[in-house]
C-alpha cells in the first residue's frame, strides 16, 4: 500500500485540508512546471509552432490511459460545463423521450439537461434516493436502473455523488442504458484520479473531468471522452488549432473545411496553454505512478478509524459497499448542530465541506493518520 505523499505537496502544516473533493493542491511538481511555463512566456521564441501541438498530444495521452480510452478520443476542455456544452450541441433529435439523472447532481449537468429537455421536448426525471437510511445506496441504485426503460434517450449523473459519496454502479448503469438505446453521459469530475474508471467497461458514451480537483491540475482545465456517436458533431468553437494541416503556420489562410479527426474538433480554442498543460502533465504523471486505484485504498486505510468513531457515536454513513474511500458524507445525531461543527472543525483548522445536510470528507495521500486524528477529537470534543 501507499504511504503517506505529504511531502510532495505544500500545503500548510498546521492545518488539516481532507477536502480534496472541493479543490486539491498543487503537486510541487506541478508547481514547478508552471513556473517554468512562465518563464517560457518571457522569451516567446523559445515556443516553437510544433509546440503549439506536443504537449497537448502528451497530456491527452496521459488522460486516455488513465481511463481505457484512445488518446483521439480526447478533447481538452476549460470545465465540465464545456464538455456538457459539446453533449447538448450534439444529441441528435428526440421527442418525447426520456432523460434521467439523480437528485442534488452538480448544477452544472442539471442546467445542460434542462436545457436539452426544452430543446428537444423531453422529460427530465430526477431519481431521488429513498427516505430510509437503510441499504439507502443499494436501493438507489435499484431506481435508477428501474427509470431507465425503453424510450429513454439519455442517462448523466456521476460516478460518485458529489455531496456524499454514494457510488453509482457504472457498469449495470451502462448496460441498462445500451438494452435501451440511451446515451451515457458520466461526470468524472469528483472519481477520475481517486478510483478506477474504464470507459469501455462501463459502457461510457461521454465521460466529462474538471481537473482542479482529483486529478491535482489547475483550475480552468479538464477533458472530456466522447465515442464514435460524436465523431462527426459539432465542435462549440471553430478554433483554427482544430483544422487539419494547423501545424503549418505559413498556410493558415488555406482555409481547411475538414476538422481533425475524432475529439479534437471539441478542443477549446487556445488550448495549448503554456502555463497549464506542464501542469497537468506532471500531475498525470504521478496520478498514474500512484495508479488511482491505490490512492483509493490509501484513503480507505486512514479513513478506518474515522469510519468506526462515526459508527461507534451515532452519526450516519452510507454502507461500506455503496460509499467511495475517497469522498464520503456523514449526517449528525439527534441534537448536534451542523452549525456547531461547522464553528469547531474552523477553529481547529480542519477543513471539510458542507454539502445539503452532510459533511463531506475527502482525504488524498497528502493527508495522513493525525489529519484523521484531529477531525475525530474534535468530533469526540462535539458528542
Amino acid at each position: 500500500m501507499l504511504n503517506s505523499q505529504k511531502e510532495k505537496f505544500s500545503l500548510d502544516p498546521r492545518s488539516h485540508y481532507i477536502n480534496c473533493a472541493y479543490m486539491s493542491p498543487l503537486l510541487k511538481s506541478a508547481e514547478q512546471a508552471g513556473i517554468e511555463g512562465l518563464r517560457r512566456k518571457q522569451n516567446p521564441f523559445r515556443v516553437s509552432a510544433q509546440d503549439f501541438f506536443t504537449e497537448a498530444a502528451e497530456v491527452r495521452r496521459l488522460f486516455a490511459s488513465m481511463i481505457n480510452a484512445e488518446p483521439g478520443r480526447i478533447a481538452i476542455i476549460p470545465s465540465a460545463s464545456y464538455g456538457l456544452g459539446v453533449v447538448i450541441s450534439n444529441i441528435k433529435p428526440h421527442r418525447g423521450g426520456r432523460v434521467v439523472t439523480v437528485f442534488e447532481e452538480f448544477p452544472s449537468d442539471v442546467y445542460s439537461l434542462h436545457r436539452i429537455c426544452s430543446e428537444h421536448s423531453l422529460e427530465l426525471l430526477t431519481i431521488v434516493p429513498p427516505d430510509v437510511l437503510e441499504n439507502r445506496g443499494k436501493l438507489w441504485n435499484e431506481r435508477i436502473l428501474e427509470a431507465i426503460v425503453p424510450g429513454t434517450v439519455l442517462v448523466n449523473l456521476s460516478s460518485v455523488h458529489w455531496a456524499d459519496g454514494t457510488i453509482f454502479n457504472l457498469e449495470e448503469i451502462g448496460k441498462r442504458a445500451k438494452e435501451v438505446g440511451a446515451l451515457l453521459v458520466v461526470d468524472g469530475t469528483q472519481s477520475v484520479g481517486a478510483m478506477e474508471i474504464d470507459i469501455k467497461k462501463y459502457k461510457i458514451d461521454a465521460l466529462i473531468c474538471a481537473a482542479y480537483k482529483w486529478l491535482l491540475g489547475p483550475y480552468t482545465s479538464g477533458f472530456a471522452y466522447f465515442n464514435e456517436y460524436f465523431d462527426n458533431g459539432k465542435p462549440l468553437e471553430e478554433s483554427w488549432l482544430n483544422r487539419v494541416d494547423s501545424e503549418n503556420f505559413q498556410a493558415l489562410v488555406n482555409y481547411q473545411p475538414q476538422y481533425r479527426p475524432l475529439a479534437a474538433r471539441y478542443n477549446m480554442g487556445e488550448f495549448s496553454n503554456f502555463i497549464q498543460l506542464p501542469m497537468l502533465k506532471a500531475s498525470l504523471s504521478q496520478l498514474l505512478e500512484w495508479q488511482p486505484a491505490r490512492i483509493n485504498e490509501y484513503c480507505l486505510h486512514i479513513s478506518s478509524p474515522l469510519i468506526h468513531f462515526l459508527q461507534q457515536h451515532g452519526f450516519w454513513l452510507e454502507e461500506e459497499r455503496y460509499r467511495a474511500g475517497h469522498l464520503f458524507g456523514f449526517r449528525l445525531p439527534d441534537g448536534m448542530s451542523i452549525q456547531t461543527v461547522q464553528r469547531t472543525l474552523t477553529e481547529r483548522k480542519i477543513y471539510v465541506s458542507l454539502r445539503g445536510s452532510a459533511i463531506r470528507v475527502s482525504p488524498h495521500l497528502y493527508n495522513d493518520e493525525s489529519d484523521m486524528e484531529a477531525l475525530i477529537k474534535a468530533l469526540r470534543y462535539l458528542v
